[in-house]
């Protein structure tokens, strides 16, 4: 590793602080065409050029020009306006950075559009041969850098003088938007730059855990090996720099490559199938020794007919939860799939992303919907399954006891799955648990833990396993019960902080999909799962943008 930090931006850049451009109107000396572009007063620029006849094609004592200050901060009817009267739209300053650079640091899309359509050059690069899509990932301008990747085919994996493609400097910074974005448009996260460090190195190196995460679940297993000239894999360099969370992620990505970059787990598959067929082991095992220690046991004919009939009631209930077991394991449970008649990724890629900028310039989505292992925008609340390797929609969580996701499509099945199995557990250990007290002599009564160990190890076992189960079913129902009914899933909970749309105007923890609680859960109970497109909008994409 040649160094542990990297100078980001040039001079230039760098006095976007020290010019004030944010002060008060009483504030502001607009004293030349520099102070006058840089602040976006239109009439002083005009009496400066038109009355004064002041030069918009030279540079200030430090080297920069009119039309960088008015791109650096977007104004668009200024930079027209100095392009018109001779400014030079590829004019460099002494790092030879054109406006298209400092339009790139704030993401002034609207200045980059009147920049490009006037002659700019797309590719310039300054000293360090930065250009414009460099400038963009340094600074996390995603919007910026889609655009002019989309509408004016910047080269997005281009290398800079020291070999770092623009998600190296996106991965170096942690901004995971950007790197979803470069992955999507198939940016290549192997590439080395001059010191052997991948994008995946570098992210490493800044303990930057989303970048990392995003970075394997999208690479491949060869990233994750890959050393760089002083002989450090992405995990040593971590562990080298004190990263212990990203190191820890790196090293079971490498230990377990087989559930990052592997295939389907489902029920009934061969290879990595998770933990369904021990619980199904279990399932059946129960119902068995309830059978034969309970209600085969020759207290039974000392109970009543009642109690013995939820007893035959707790076994229907355990052979329906194992079909319902076997829908939610082997269903669909949401996965997204490209469109159809697409034949390859970058039509599928140009025809969603550019609906909207060929029009407005901005797309209104969240970059979070970009998969870059799958190639596709998913809806909003859906997620990529690294243990599946695919999208599901309105995902809740993946389950290794059913070997399967939960999502859109068979969470229904898994809710009634719990419910069924937490009231077959319940009333299992009460039919249970009565036949113990009416087997139990009552001279025994002060001896009664060895008298059931002794003559009823069958029925102990049963009761020891199916509390087990009853405990964690019935956590699971309470949540799931909980959740439905604020129509939120398991994923949206815990990382709530992480997703835009579940934020207000305020920035405090807001559900827009929450209808109620009695409308959500008759939603969920008869078509099974919610209607994502009967939201406020509006406040969703305040909070997403």
């Amino acid at each position: 590793m040649a160094s542990s930090e990297i100078e980001v931006v040039s001079d230039a850049q760098n006095l976007q602080g020290s010019k004030a451009l944010n002060g008060g109107a009483n504030e502001i000396n607009i004293v030349d065409v520099f102070t006058a572009s840089a602040y976006g007063d239109f009439d002083k620029l005009r009496k400066f050029v038109e009355q004064d006849g002041c030069s918009l094609s030279k540079p200030d004592g430090n080297g920069y020009h009119p039309l960088q200050w008015a791109a650096l901060n977007n104004f668009p009817d200024i930079a027209q306006y100095i392009i018109e009267h001779g400014g030079d739209v590829n004019a460099t300053d002494n790092a030879r950075q054109t406006a298209l650079h400092w339009a790139a640091v704030r993401g002034s899309v609207s200045v980059a559009d009147v920049l490009l359509q006037n002659g700019a050059r797309v590719e310039a690069a300054d000293v360090n041969g930065y250009r414009a899509v460099h400038v963009a990932a340094q600074y996390g301008q995603t919007t910026f850098l889609n655009h002019i990747i989309a509408k004016y085919g910047a080269e997005y994996d281009v290398p800079d003088g020291e070999g770092r493609s623009p998600l190296h400097w996106a991965a170096y910074k942690g901004f995971a938007d950007t790197i979803r974005l470069l992955l999507f448009r198939d940016a290549f996260p192997g590439r080395q730059d001059k010191t052997g460090c991948t994008p995946l190195h570098w992210a490493a190196l800044r303990g930057n855990v989303e970048a990392c995460t995003i970075l394997v679940h999208a690479g491949t297993k060869h990233e994750l090996t890959v050393k760089d000239n002083a002989g450090f894999t992405p995990a040593q360099l971590a562990y080298d720099k004190g990263q212990r969370h990203v190191a820890s992620l790196l090293s079971n990505a490498q230990r377990t490559s087989g559930s990052f970059f592997g295939g389907k787990v489902c029920f009934g598959r061969i290879g990595n199938i998770g933990y369904a067929p021990i619980l199904l082991c279990v399932i059946v095992l129960l119902i068995v020794l309830f059978i034969n220690s309970v209600l085969g046991g020759p207290s039974l004919t000392k109970v009543t007919a009642v109690v013995g009939l939820w007893g035959w009631i707790a076994v229907s209930l355990a052979i329906s939860a194992i079909i319902m077991f076997y829908r939610c394991s082997s269903k669909d449970p949401g996965y997204i799939k490209k469109s159809e008649g697409s034949t390859n990724n970058t039509d599928v890629e140009d025809s969603l992303l550019n609906i909207e900028l060929n029009n407005s310039s901005t797309w209104i989505g969240n970059w979070s919907q970009l998969c870059p292992t799958c190639k596709i925008i998913r809806p909003v609340r859906s997620k990529h399954c690294p243990t599946c390797n695919r999208c599901v929609e309105q995902f809740d969580h993946h389950c290794p006891w059913i070997s399967n996701c939960v999502g859109k499509r068979n969470k229904w099945d898994f809710f009634v799955f719990v419910c069924l199995g937490t009231l077959t557990s319940f009333i299992a250990a009460v039919i249970t648990i009565q036949s113990i007290r009416t087997d139990l002599p009552a001279k025994l009564a002060e001896k009664w833990i060895h008298h059931v160990v002794v003559e009823h190890p069958g029925r102990v076992v049963f009761l020891v396993v199916d509390a087990i189960i009853l405990i964690g079913g019935g956590a699971l129902t309470i949540a799931q019960t909980s959740q439905i009914a604020r129509n939120i899933t398991t994923n949206e909970l815990a990382n709530a902080a992480r997703y835009g749309y579940l934020r207000g105007p305020d920035g405090r923890f807001r559900n827009p999909y929450n209808h109620g609680c009695r409308k959500n859960c008759t939603n969920f109970l008869i078509h099974g799962y919610t209607d994502d497109n009967e939201i406020a909008w509006p406040t969703l994409q305040q909070a997403t943008n």
